[in-house]
């Protein structure tokens, strides 16, 4: 359970500003029985065969082995079936209070839209998004899931990819840049969920020059130590408890 005096700080901290960005990682989705990555029981624990899931998420396997690829993909990677919890649900609310200006996250599932979140800047990009490598049609996930094998662009025939950052790919430029600015001019930055070890994902938090930085992750990250607050439990319990 969080102490009770770190949980007084942040609800302080959260009521008394109106310019809050919140940051987030694989983390704030493991409350909605979405694993995450590098705890020990997260995704790239797994192999497939004598393949790592790095190597299958990446740009190369994506072009060399497509049916391989979309195996793994649809297996391991997708949770249609998957909830906001009680993270994606008070971060939409301190934006409806008009508190947080944006959420920043490195999960593609989509849950903070489906919790009702408007300013969410996606930086690895979305499950929900697909496009034609050839003529550039998008598709939602529902098309993905139901095409045996490789989805085909039903236009043109092209290969469908997910709208995701793979490895061996760059972020895209206009969301990391807005994402910067966002945290450049943020009073608190609120960071959860997230080992702070992914570049150039980790790298914003150099960016921040405000007055508040609070750390929620279950496990200690290489930023602690510049933080005003961390506090090592649920993110959704956390909020929600702020949140009241």
């Amino acid at each position: 359970m969080m102490p009770t005096d770190k949980a007084a700080a942040l609800k302080e901290i959260l009521q008394t500003s109106a310019n809050i960005v919140f940051f987030g990682g694989a983390g704030v989705s493991t409350e909605s029985n979405i694993p995450d990555f590098r705890s020990a029981s997260g995704l790239y624990s797994e192999r497939v065969g004598s393949r790592s899931p790095e190597e299958i998420l990446s740009h190369s396997f994506f072009i060399n082995y497509t049916e391989e690829f979309y195996d793994f993909y649809k297996s391991k990677m997708i949770y249609k079936d998957a909830k906001p919890n009680a993270a994606h649900l008070a971060l939409a609310k301190l934006e409806q209070m008009g508190k947080l200006q944006a959420v920043i996250t490195q999960n593609i599932d989509g849950l903070h839209q489906q919790a009702g979140s408007k300013e969410v800047l996606e930086l690895h990009g979305s499950v929900h998004r697909n496009y034609c490598t050839r003529c550039r049609k998008f598709f939602g996930l529902d098309y993905i899931l139901a095409a045996p094998g490789v989805p085909r662009c039903d236009r043109c025939g092209g290969v469908v990819k997910p709208d995701v950052v793979l490895y061996e790919e760059s972020l895209d430029a206009k969301v990391l840049n807005k994402a910067v600015r966002y945290v450049e001019q943020a009073d608190v930055l609120l960071v959860a969920g997230t080992s702070l070890t992914v570049y150039p994902a980790a790298g914003l938090i150099h960016y921040f020059g405000g007055k508040e930085l609070v750390l929620i992750n279950k496990s200690a990250t290489p930023f602690d130590h510049l933080a005003t607050l961390v506090i090592n439990d649920s993110i959704g319990e956390t909020l929600k408890a702020c949140l009241g």
